[in-house]
């Protein structure tokens, strides 16, 4: 079994694993309402970063390196793990982090308003996004360069496993951190964990409705995998509480737009009132 294989099983475990948690938690059935329009964004958001973003990225970041720089293929085969790890970090969770907090900014947010329009949380929420916004992220195409200089193998696997684990985890239904907070026991843990990692208290509050609650967060809480470039870099809110209401004012208002407007803007745009997903509207 190759590693690209291994790797695929294991990310079919991971994903298996949370959904099984949503439904015998049901968690999924009590709090996930998701229509038609939402299964059709999120279903085809997931085909395509599957079939043709993530390909392509790694595609052409090949051909680019083997026509300019032919001579570092795998120049950085030799590297400890660690160092390798250690890279991947920042060059696809660091920049991660960036591209987040910038998709909140009124020129990307169209790209990026699809993740935040869900009025639940789920695993399925995960890649729920604008086509251009994973098109245009940088930590894919960077990532693709260190597997053309040779930053793969069982690193990369481990890599990408535990990022999508934690990534799936702080989306997911059923709240894992919730009874950890709970065990007096446990607190320290829980004080390591929720500064290290996403944990579904810290990413909801990035999904909130409101921030007028003191638990919601929407312009904060930006980490994919490591939550600590929020310390870092300002942006973090902890409290372990959960907001009650997760999605856009503006859905709830006007009504949810159309899954192929989040999609594809700016390609196709919204007819609708007061609408991000139009060109020259302003946003946020």
């Amino acid at each position: 079994m190759t590693t690209a294989q291994i790797q695929n099983l294991l990310l079919i475990c991971v994903i298996l694993g949370f959904a099984c948690m949503e439904v015998v938690s049901r968690r999924y059935k009590t709090t996930v309402n998701a229509s038609a329009n939402d299964t059709k964004l999120e279903l085809f958001m997931f085909l395509s970063l599957l079939a043709i973003t993530q390909p392509l990225a790694i595609f052409v970041t090949s051909k680019l390196g083997h026509w300019l720089a032919p001579e570092y293929k795998n120049i950085l085969a030799d590297w400890p793990w660690w160092a390798m790890f250690g890279l991947l970090i920042l060059v696809d969770d660091l920049t991660q982090y960036w591209w987040h907090r910038l998709s909140h900014s009124p020129l990307l947010w169209p790209l990026h308003r699809a993740h935040h329009s869900a009025q639940y949380m789920s695993i399925r929420v995960t890649f729920r996004n604008n086509f251009f916004y994973y098109l245009m992220m940088p930590g894919l195409w960077f990532a693709g360069g260190l597997l053309y200089l040779g930053v793969g193998g069982v690193v990369y696997v481990v890599y990408i496993v535990l990022k999508l684990t934690i990534i799936l985890g702080a989306h997911c239904a059923w709240r894992w951190d919730e009874p950890i907070y709970r065990i007096p026991a446990l607190r320290p843990l829980a004080w390591v964990l929720e500064r290290l990692i996403s944990t579904p208290a810290t990413h909801w509050a990035h999904h909130a409705i409101t921030n007028d609650d003191g638990v919601g967060h929407y312009k904060g809480n930006f980490g994919n995998m490591l939550f600590i470039w929020d310390l870092l870099f300002g942006s973090a809110l902890i409290t372990r509480q959960y907001p009650p209401q997760v999605g856009l004012i503006d859905d709830t208002l006007y009504g949810p737009e159309r899954w192929y407007h989040q999609m594809f803007f700016p390609l196709f745009q919204s007819p609708r009132e007061q609408s991000a997903l139009k060109t020259g509207q302003k946003n946020l």
